[in-house]
């Protein structure tokens, strides 16, 4: 990318936009849906947007087609505050739609609509800013992006310019359908292993990282492929992080969950901005779990995230009833 920007970021993210297309009515099959709501989506994109609901000066790399879709999607990140200076536009190619199903609390399935290859995976290192990349406070990647070339190129170029420094992030965000195979994925999650500090995860994305199952395992394998915190989310059980030096478990916050799907990203911006204030495990872990519980509680993913007030007045609550 030859336009090359002088912002320091708090936060860039690298990976999956396209438009969530999720149903208006819960506990039916898509082919009974009568109506749906129409949001920006794609995990990278979502934990962009709920960096920028903590204050985060956030931007995201991605691409989108040259459609309506793709028009929209420019406009949504800016509204929702995150900088839109790295989205490109691949002409041949569409911006994807996600639909999904509605079975609360626990059943949310999706249907991803990006063949043959998705804008995002079709990134290059040309299209890269590798001084703002280099700059940022942190750089979040997922492991789809590494799932098809340019875009696995694109971010080892990104990942050398940055030379492992301090928060650059990996999401272990596994999702079978965009991989030929298991071990494919195993293969090249090693790999990106090698160039982060932070990963983060639940217990079937380590399995896929670092054959691990059992969060404490698990977490001990990320720390020694050189990951300096292993954040494994237990679902019912809550989330483990671990350093070298600390070990941290906090419980869920309960909800009555609306739609599951996005609450991992909400944890993912909350988890940027606790990263970015220093503040101890403890609190970063539960700051997190809570803003990802609040977007549980929504239908929709990007424009759910909560902001740093709406998580501090669960906090307080909780800091009373507790009392």
């Amino acid at each position: 990318m030859t336009d090359q920007t002088t912002t320091a970021y708090d936060l860039i993210t690298f990976g999956r936009i396209g438009v969530d297309l999720y149903p208006l009515q819960d506990g039916v099959g898509l082919e009974d849906v009568q109506t749906f709501g129409k949001y920006l989506g794609g995990s990278a994109t979502n934990v962009a947007i709920a960096g920028a609901r903590h204050g985060l000066l956030s931007a995201v790399i991605t691409a989108t087609g040259a459609d309506p879709f793709g028009r929209y999607a420019h406009r949504e990140l800016r509204r929702l505050g995150v900088d839109d200076r790295f989205v490109t536009t691949v002409a041949d190619l569409k911006t994807p739609i996600t639909f999904c199903e509605i079975f609360p609390p626990d059943d949310f399935p999706l249907y991803f609509y990006r063949d043959p290859i998705a804008p995002d995976l079709a990134i290059t290192d040309a299209d890269l800013d590798l001084d703002a990349i280099r700059d940022a406070r942190i750089f979040w990647a997922t492991v789809t992006g590494l799932s098809r070339d340019p875009s696995r190129s694109a971010h080892h170029v990104a990942w050398a310019a940055r030379g492992r420094a301090p928060l650059t992030v990996l999401d272990l965000d596994y999702r079978p359908m965009f991989w030929s195979s298991p071990a494919e994925a195993t293969a090249e999650v090693g790999r990106a292993l090698e160039h982060v500090t932070v990963a983060v995860g639940n217990r079937e994305e380590c399995v896929i990282a670092v054959g691990e199952t059992e969060p404490m395992r698990a977490a001990d394998a990320l720390l020694e492929r050189g990951v300096e915190l292993a954040i494994v989310k237990q679902g019912p059980r809550g989330v483990l992080a671990k350093t070298r030096e600390e070990t941290v478990e906090v419980p869920p916050y309960p909800v009555e969950v609306v739609n599951g799907l996005g609450a991992g990203d909400g944890f993912g911006g909350a988890l940027c901005y606790g990263l970015l204030q220093g503040w101890p495990l403890q609190r970063l872990l539960r700051f997190a779990n809570i803003a990802g519980a609040i977007v549980a509680t929504r239908r929709e993913c990007s424009t759910a995230m909560p902001t740093t007030a709406e998580v501090d007045d669960v906090l307080k609550e909780l800091e009373r009833v507790d009392s």
